[in-house]
């Protein structure tokens, strides 16, 4: 059983996922067993190119940002279990746990974090009554959004990034799962706004 399971290994899955691994000494997320299902090959990174982004050196690749940000979740964090390989095919829930399917395995969480791509090619049965037209993009380019107020979509079923209803610019899509795990930490400490920061030592 996961605390919090997120799908999707983009700007948003991973940098949630980072936020909720690196609360590991708080006691409220001490024990807590969290889970990213890392499947990549559709994400719109692959093809992006970073000169505008803060932090970021000109020319910085999407696919390298994908690569790497695993890696930096496995060195930092690798109490973070990342399900790579496979694609979640269903999420399903009964009383209050959730069960996503994926094309190999069945997982179990109480919290789940949807952080998929915006496209109408997002297959992700048991959804369906979420999917709405993007209200931040031409309808033209015909992209979704699970419908959500604060990105929570349902009791403890979240979406981030542009799926959220989010512009597709990275820096906005890595805050939107940022915030959602500053969400999801401040639910695990009893409603006690919560962050995580790292200070240098003086």
């Amino acid at each position: 059983m996961f605390d919090a399971l997120i799908i999707g290994g983009g700007a948003a899955g991973l940098s949630c996922a980072l936020v909720l691994g690196s609360a590991k000494e708080k006691a409220f997320a001490k024990n807590k067993r969290i889970g990213i299902v890392i499947h990549q090959k559709t994400s719109h990174l692959q093809t992006a190119l970073f000169n505008n982004v803060l932090g970021l050196e000109p020319g910085t690749l999407g696919a390298n940002i994908l690569k790497n940000g695993k890696k930096q979740l496995a060195k930092l964090y690798p109490h973070v279990e990342q399900i790579d390989r496979e694609k979640v095919l269903e999420i399903s829930k009964i009383e209050d746990v959730f069960l996503v399917q994926t094309n190999k395995n069945s997982y179990q969480a109480k919290i789940v974090v949807v952080a998929v791509g915006y496209t109408n090619l997002m297959s992700l049965k048991g959804l369906e009554s979420y999917i709405a037209p993007h209200p931040r993009s031409p309808i033209e380019k015909d992209r979704i959004w699970l419908k959500n107020t604060d990105h929570i979509v349902d009791k403890n079923l979240y979406v981030a990034g542009s799926l959220a209803g989010w512009r597709s610019q990275f820096a906005i899509c890595a805050g939107s799962g940022t915030h959602v795990a500053t969400d999801i930490l401040t639910l695990w400490n009893g409603g006690n706004h919560t962050k995580v920061h790292d200070k240098i030592a003086l």
